[in-house]
């Protein structure tokens, strides 16, 4: 029996509540994200949320042609959780001092790891700062712009595989619906 027979109806990781991101969809959202962005707002810098907005982030600052920097905010030290809430664990960037900034995430739900990023921008003097993220859920925090609402538990591309034991293979979180 193959692992797609076993799942049964589980093997679609859409009919089990997850988007399964392909970096082709990555790449088409994160223009999505940009041109909407460029329609009302020029910041003159993006600032990604590491670890994992930084690469929506970067991608936005590229199609928008503007200077990138990070801001680590987690609620994960060596991978592994350790506070419920996030906290802020790198100062936000110098050079947004006086600055329209752009803070992006990959996505959004309760809000806090945006609002952290806020608090810590505005603290180093940012002059106007909006927020961005590739998904957000429809009920949660609502960022200026969002490249795609859902509910579904989003499995990106970076994300698919970890390396784990010395070698790489698919997330355990995502066993279950992803084939190897």
């Amino acid at each position: 029996m193959t692992k797609t027979e076993a799942l049964g109806p589980r093997s679609d990781p859409m009919a089990a509540g997850y988007l399964d991101l392909s970096w082709e969809m990555f790449g088409e959202l994160c223009r999505s994200l940009a041109l909407r962005v460029a329609r009302d707002y020029d910041p003159d810098l993006v600032v990604g949320i590491a670890r994992a907005g930084v690469i929506p982030g970067a991608v936005v600052a590229t199609i928008l042609r503007k200077d990138f920097y990070s801001l680590t905010i987690s609620r994960r030290e060596g991978g592994e959780v350790v506070r419920e809430r996030p906290a802020v664990l790198s100062a936000a960037p110098l050079q947004c001092y006086g600055k329209r900034v752009l803070l992006v995430d990959e996505i959004t739900s309760s809000g806090d790891t945006l609002r952290l990023g806020l608090a810590a921008l505005r603290d180093v003097g940012a002059k106007e700062i909006r927020t961005a993220t590739s998904f957000a859920r429809p009920k949660g925090y609502r960022p200026h712009y969002v490249a795609l609402e859902t509910d579904a538990t989003v499995i990106f591309p970076w994300d698919r595989k970890i390396y784990l034991d010395k070698q790489l293979v698919v997330n355990p979180r995502y066993a279950e619906v992803l084939e190897e």
